[in-house]
């Protein structure tokens, strides 16, 4: 006698519900963080009549987004052309300092002349404040959008140099000395030996640099005006707009965690690709 095919798999149930805890216990962190932030931003807006309360910002950033295009003018434009200018003056000027700051880091790992030359000027440019390059910026190119791109480019170069040239010292002398055993090209080398090793610095020094020229362009829309979340910002400010402010802070906030999200999940999946 055939016995019944049962309606469901038991595994396959238990392996349902395991994915299910995963989820649940990886996402529990972000959602009690984001809770007891707001639970802190409620009782400040209570003992502070000043700050507006989370659920009625909230609603105003609904209603701002839902028209984020909007062209009033040169004054009056939607949130949705503020955050594309930022970011695409962050794009311009982080694609320059990746474009010389990772040649110029393996170049200064991989030759130790080079290593004892840069490494005392690069300390000493290094901590320079974003806010000060913006002026010499200015100077130089007449123009508030190529002084900021040059502000967000100064200061974004430094991790990614620091960061290769950090990981060109770290591969293994073993390797190096197999690839001059076997009359390796240059090309050879880097393409077969320093990439794959130093891939993980590379992407830190870029995380790093993204956040920096992030932090950068916020900074120098409010002192040079135009377009910009940082423009937005201080343009709120001066109305005495509280509510817009905090909603700029979050967007901000948000905007630069998902690009650092979305570069450790690049770096993540170029490790991956690489092992």
């Amino acid at each position: 006698m055939n016995q019944a095919t049962p309606p469901f798999s038991w595994s396959g149930g238990k392996s349902w519900r395991a994915g299910l805890g995963r989820v649940v216990s990886t996402s529990a962190g972000p959602i009690i963080g984001f809770t007891l932030l707001l639970v802190v931003w409620k009782i400040i807006s209570l003992r502070i009549s000043d700050i507006p309360p989370p659920e009625s910002t909230l609603l105003a950033a609904f209603e701002l987004f839902k028209d984020p295009f909007y062209d009033n003018g040169p004054n009056d434009l939607g949130i949705g052309w503020n955050i594309l200018a930022s970011l695409s003056r962050v794009a311009i000027g982080f694609m320059l300092a990746a474009l010389v700051g990772i040649p110029v880091g393996f170049l200064i790992g991989r030759v130790s002349v080079l290593n004892a030359i840069c490494a005392p000027v690069i300390n000493l440019l290094r901590p320079i404040s974003p806010l000060a390059w913006l002026p010499l910026g200015l100077l130089l190119f007449k123009a508030a959008d190529p002084a900021a791109i040059w502000a967000i480019f100064i200061c974004s170069i430094w991790p990614m140099i620091i960061n290769t040239a950090d990981g060109v010292r770290r591969v293994p002398e073993d390797y190096l000395n197999v690839a001059r055993v076997l009359n390796l090209s240059e090309w050879k080398v880097f393409t077969r030996i320093l990439l794959p090793s130093v891939l993980p610095y590379l992407m830190t020094g870029v995380r790093l640099s993204i956040g920096t020229a992030w932090l950068v362009i916020v900074a120098a829309e409010m002192l040079t005006g135009g377009t910009g979340l940082g423009f937005w910002l201080w343009d709120e400010w001066n109305n005495l707009n509280v509510q817009n402010i905090l909603i700029a802070v979050l967007v901000i906030g948000v905007i630069g965690l998902v690009l650092d999200l979305g570069l450790l999940a690049l770096a993540r999946r170029l490790t991956h690709s690489e092992a």
